[in-house]
C-alpha cells in the first residue's frame, strides 16, 4: 500500500473508532428506549469502516442493509447526553464570541492548503485539515491537557448521536449515483428527453439539461451522483452535440446540480445536519430558506450556459 492508502486507512479508523464510541454511548444512555437497535447501527458502521479493505463486497452489502432496516424501522434514536445547559452554552458564547467560526474556517483553508500542496492525496486532505482543526480548537480554547481525550470524544460522539443516520447519507447516495450509471439510467434519460426537446433547439436543450441536473440532485441528494448520469443522458448528446464547449456546459452542469442540492433534505449534510446543530424547530427550515434563492440561481445557469456554452 502507498502512504496516502495507509494514511486514508488510519483516517477510517479513527471514524470507526467515534462511530463504536458512539455506539457504547447509546448502550448506557437513559433517552431513548431504542438503545439496542440504535447502539447496532453504530457498531456495524465502525466494523464496516474499520474491517472495510478485508470485507468481502458480500458482507459490506449486506452491513449496509442491516444499517437501512433499523433506520426505516424506527429503531436509531439519539441516546447520548444531550446539549450542555443554556446557561453554559450562553456564558461560553460570551467568553469566546466569533472565535468558535475560526476551527471551522481553519479546517477549510487546511484543506485547500493539503489537497494542493502535500502529497497525500485530496481525499486525505479533509482528513489532515479536520485534525489541524482540532489542535487549533484546543490551543484556542486552552482545553487542559487532562481533558483533552475525553473533550475530543465527548462532544465528537454527542454531534454524532444527534445528527444520526443521515450523516452517513452523502456516502450512501455517492454510490447510488454510481450504480445509477453502471445501470445505463443514462440511456433512459436520453430516450425519454429526445421526444420531449425540439431539434436543434439549444434553449430547450439547456434548460432541460439544468433543470433535470438540480432535479436529479433532488432525488440523489448529491451533484455528483446526478452529474454523471444527468450529463451523459442529456449534457452531451443534447447540449454538447449542439456545439457548447464541454468545459462550460459541465462547470455549470454541475452548479446547476447544486441548486437542487439547497431544497432536499436527501442533501443531509448541508441542510437536516445544520437544522439539527442549531436546534431549529423546524428541521426543513433552511430548505424554506434556501429555496427562492435556489430558483433565482437556476435560472441564471440558464441564461449563463446559453450565452457562454455555444
Amino acid at each position: 500500500m502507498s502512504i496516502p492508502d495507509i494514511l486514508a486507512e488510519i483516517f477510517y479508523i479513527l471514524i470507526g473508532g467515534l462511530f463504536f464510541l458512539t455506539g457504547l454511548a447509546a448502550l448506557r444512555g437513559e433517552r431513548s428506549r431504542q438503545r439496542t437497535g440504535t447502539a447496532l447501527f453504530w457498531f456495524i458502521l465502525a466494523f464496516t469502516f474499520v474491517a472495510g479493505p478485508w470485507l468481502p463486497a458480500a458482507v459490506t452489502g449486506v452491513c449496509i442493509v442491516i444499517l437501512a432496516v433499523l433506520t426505516a424501522l424506527g429503531m436509531v434514536r439519539p441516546c447520548s447526553p444531550g446539549s450542555p445547559p443554556a446557561s453554559e452554552t450562553r456564558r461560553n458564547a460570551d467568553r469566546f464570541g466569533f472565535r468558535v467560526v475560526l476551527p471551522a474556517a481553519a479546517l477549510a483553508v487546511t484543506a485547500v492548503v493539503a489537497a494542493t500542496f502535500l502529497p497525500f492525496g485530496a481525499s486525505n486532505a479533509i482528513g489532515i485539515s479536520a485534525l489541524f482543526a482540532l489542535i487549533f480548537a484546543l490551543v484556542l480554547f486552552r482545553v487542559p491537557a487532562g481533558e483533552i481525550p475525553r473533550a475530543a470524544t465527548h462532544d465528537g460522539v454527542r454531534l454524532i448521536d444527534n445528527i444520526g443516520p443521515v450523516g452517513i447519507l452523502p456516502q450512501v447516495l455517492a454510490a447510488l449515483g454510481a450504480l445509477f450509471t453502471a445501470a445505463g439510467v443514462g440511456e433512459v434519460i436520453s430516450s425519454a428527453v429526445s421526444s420531449v426537446i425540439p431539434q436543434d433547439s439549444r434553449l430547450a436543450a439547456v434548460a432541460v439539461y439544468c433543470i433535470g441536473m438540480a432535479l436529479f440532485t433532488v432525488i440523489m441528494g448529491n451533484g455528483y451522483a446526478a452529474f454523471s448520469v444527468i450529463t451523459a443522458g442529456i449534457g452531451i448528446p443534447f447540449v454538447i452535440a449542439q456545439g457548447g464547449n464541454p468545459v462550460v456546459v459541465g462547470a455549470l452542469g454541475l452548479t446547476a446540480g447544486y441548486c437542487g442540492t439547497l431544497v432536499t433534505p436527501m442533501a443531509a449534510n448541508f441542510n437536516i445536519m445544520p437544522a439539527a446543530l442549531l436546534e431549529m424547530r423546524d428541521k426543513y427550515g433552511v430548505i424554506k430558506t434556501q429555496a427562492p434563492v435556489a430558483a433565482a440561481l437556476l435560472a441564471i445557469h440558464i441564461v449563463l450556459m446559453y450565452f457562454l456554452a455555444f
